[in-house]
């Protein structure tokens, strides 16, 4: 298992933090597990997502080109693109 962080801005951090149990269960269905949400404590709209993640490329692709129901998840929980992806090493 490698760890992953997964960064991006998002319209709403409440808003966002509310999907918390869809986006656990989205990132597991990409081979992620240990899902834990960050927000920024600088007041701004900036997240990360860190997970345990056995397959870091599959996740990674999943991710730059994401799958209508994926793009619509993040849509819905307000994902303002772009997204980085950082694997641990």
């Amino acid at each position: 298992m490698s760890k992953m962080v997964i960064t991006h801005k998002v319209e709403d951090v409440e808003k966002w933090l509310k999907g918390k149990a869809e986006r656990a269960e989205a990132i597991a269905h990409l081979g992620g597990k240990n899902v834990v949400d960050h927000v920024a404590t600088d007041g701004s709209n900036n997240v990360a997502i860190t997970a345990d993640v056995s397959d870091p490329a599959a996740l990674t692709a999943a991710i730059a080109s994401p799958s209508p129901e994926l793009s619509a998840a993040m849509a819905s929980h307000g994902v303002v693109p772009p997204v980085a992806v950082h694997v641990e090493k």
